[in-house]
């Protein structure tokens, strides 16, 4: 690439080049004193419905789902953002197809999905599904930086229908979205704790669920609960990545039967999440039960439990759940089948709903209280090994709640749900317990080396409140507990065994650069008076330092060189050829080296500056850094020149490969 721009700048003159082939001019004036002296686009009729955005197997990845009238071959269409003019994509929008079938008869029409890859960080983009003459309205979505620390919000239970009213149900829900990423808007995923809707197969508690947009911009990570795998709703509007839809993860044993499930796991930046579908746990029903999920854990996290620093399951029904589901008997079989091998994998936080209330356990090792001196509320717990993490999330819709129920004497550990020593009031697993009738999530900061775990209330004891407002109490003082007010926080550290890691950051390598200044003022170059020298006039000055900096981590080589015009004063003129130069490096670096002088061609009958000359270069390999570069100037004038005030413009070239 090469390009000319010599000018006249008022002062320092920056002139910046990416690393790769690069030429840049300046323009440098000489003067000679006189004597001589010197959107959205429009849904079609039948355009697609219940889009969600959902999660990819890792970051640089999004799946869509969607529902269509008829059975067309569909696609997503993808851009960035910044790529569309006047919301219309761009010819070379990428494109994806999409897959898919009929729906069960009771939702009708038919399913489609298609995944986005190959995104890049830190770029927001804009998609539309469907196909030519019947595309969806034009959504978007943004990723970040695809390493280091990120927040994402688990939500428990929306259920949506499940207080008998709708339309309040999805007014809760919608309003808990809002608050939560009105507060957290650079979260990165949306985490399910199951239960998406009351019941499986009807498409009005569907419609209500997926009305909000902010499930098309940020990708929601599905999780199926007890409310969902009634029908095959759930499998068609979720479609999630690495999916193992094989016969132990149906709880009937049977994918091909009007019911749901699947485990499935993706890697998200530094932590690598495993979903369950807990509604599989004994084997007499047909499914796997608990172990073939814990099989399944067993293997991802060998398979790639090294690829991430985290590792955090979500499923549906809590096993040290608080209220009404704490001593329900298949609870009480998962929190016997569970712990033992989330403590040996090495598990760091197991996120759950289905109790609709707010929980967060002691540090669980092998079904027992790893720390019996841990105590209850601490804002700091350090795991020791096989330490483990369990929360669950209340409501996030307001469409139902459960109220804590009491510890009885059946022991304190493995299923029992004694009372906790420290705290007999709560369930010998549990260090947090509540329950106000009011919404709430839960925000997950990923850091380095501690994952923070926070509740917040996402409403008050007023609408939308769909419990509340038809009947259910509510304990919430919303002058000392308003929206955004914290339920409980938490920090976790990991365990780092016997020794000590050592941990570093590195930042992503900056591409480095080359380019070139004046150094300090861009001022005429003043040659003043010629003088007389026998057959000649004679002028010396010094050009304006040139400031060379190559911060790339090529070491290419590269040169400055540069060439003058003729000097002109109106219609007089003489030759450029007659200025010549000495360069000088004024200040090391970048591996600057001065270039051989050039006599004017008044000496040597040459062309002098009037052709392109070195002023300095350095070779390949040369170090890292900045330089100065100057040339002593040596104009001889032919007597016969006219007097005048003439100028001459040196243009200066920066080369690299």
């Amino acid at each position: 690439m090469r390009s000319s721009r010599p000018t006249q700048a008022m002062g320092p003159v920056p002139r910046r080049v990416a690393a790769g082939a690069t030429a840049a001019f300046l323009g440098l004036t000489l003067a000679l004193g006189s004597g001589l002296t010197s959107a959205a686009v429009a849904a079609e009729p039948t355009a697609p419905t219940g889009i969600i955005l959902g999660v990819g197997a890792n970051e640089t990845q999004r799946t869509v789902t969607w529902y269509t009238s008829s059975d067309t071959a569909q696609k997503i269409q993808v851009a960035p953002t910044a790529d569309l003019v006047n919301n219309e994509f761009p010819a070379g929008a990428a494109t994806f197809d999409a897959a898919g079938g009929a729906n069960i008869a009771t939702s009708g029409g038919f399913n489609r999905h298609a995944t986005i890859t190959n995104l890049q960080e830190n770029t927001q983009y804009s998609y539309r599904v469907g196909a030519e003459g019947a595309w969806s309205t034009v959504y978007s979505f943004k990723t970040q930086d695809f390493e280091g620390e990120y927040d994402f919000l688990f939500f428990g239970d929306p259920q949506i229908g499940s207080s008998g009213d709708t339309a309040k149900d999805q007014a809760g829900w919608q309003d808990t979205l809002d608050v939560a990423l009105g507060a957290n808007p650079n979260s990165e995923l949306l985490v399910s704790g199951g239960d998406q809707v009351e019941t499986a197969n009807t498409e009005a508690h569907w419609n209500a669920f997926l009305a909000p947009d902010k499930l098309r911009q940020y990708p929601w990570a599905a999780t199926i609960g007890n409310h969902d795998v009634g029908g095959k709703a759930y499998e068609q509007h979720l479609y999630t990545p690495n999916t193992d839809r094989s016969a132990p993860f149906y709880s009937n044993g049977n994918p091909a039967s009007n019911t749901s499930g699947g485990d499935y796991w993706y890697i998200y930046k530094d932590v690598l999440f495993i979903d369950l579908n807990s509604n599989s746990y004994d084997p007499a029903t047909g499914g796997g039960g608990d172990a073939a999920h814990t099989k399944y854990v067993e293997d991802v996290i060998n398979q790639h439990g090294s690829e991430a620093k985290w590792k955090v399951l979500t499923y549906h029904h809590s096993i040290y759940s608080p209220a009404d589901h704490a001593k329900d008997s298949d609870n009480k079989k998962r929190r016997v089948d569970f712990p033992t091998t989330f403590s040996k994998l090495g598990v760091d936080l197991v996120l759950q709903g289905h109790d609709h209330s707010y929980s967060r356990s002691y540090e669980i090792k092998n079904g027992e209280k790893a720390n019996p001196a841990e105590k209850p509320g601490a804002a700091d717990v350090y795991a020791g090994p096989g330490g483990v993490v369990y929360v669950t999330a209340n409501s996030a819709s307001g469409s139902k709640y459960y109220d804590i129920t009491a510890p009885d004497n059946s022991g304190t550990s493995g299923a029992g749900n004694g009372a906790d020593p420290l705290n007999i009031k709560n369930y010998w697993y549990n260090s947090v317990q509540n329950q106000e009738h009011v919404r709430t999530y839960v925000k997950v900061q990923v850091r380095n080396d501690k994952l923070v775990v926070e509740n917040l209330r996402s409403g008050t004891c007023a609408a939308p409140n769909s419990a509340v407002e038809h009947g259910s109490s509510c304990t919430n003082t919303p002058e000392g507990q308003p929206v955004g007010s914290t339920v409980d926080k938490v920090t976790v550290h990991p365990y780092h065994g016997s020794g000590q890691d050592l941990q570093v950051n590195v930042p992503k390598a900056a591409p480095g650069e080359f380019g070139w200044t004046i150094d300090g003022y861009n001022g005429l170059v003043d040659l003043g008076t010629a003088k007389e020298a026998g057959d000649h006039f004679q002028a010396n000055g010094k050009i304006n330092p040139i400031a060379v900096t190559d911060s790339r981590r090529s070491l290419a080589p590269w040169s400055i060189s540069s060439s003058v015009s003729d000097f002109k004063d109106a219609a007089k003129t003489f030759s450029g050829s007659y200025l010549g130069w000495s360069p000088r490096v004024l200040q090391d670096g970048a591996g600057a080296k001065a270039s051989d002088s050039v006599a004017s061609g008044f000496d040597d009958n040459g062309k002098g500056l009037s052709v392109s000359r070195s002023l300095g270069s350095a070779a390949q390999g040369h170090p890292r850094g900045t330089a100065k570069l100057g040339a002593d100037l040596d104009l001889k004038i032919p007597d016969s020149v006219d007097k005048g005030g003439y100028r001459a413009t040196l243009t200066i070239t920066a080369l690299s490969s």
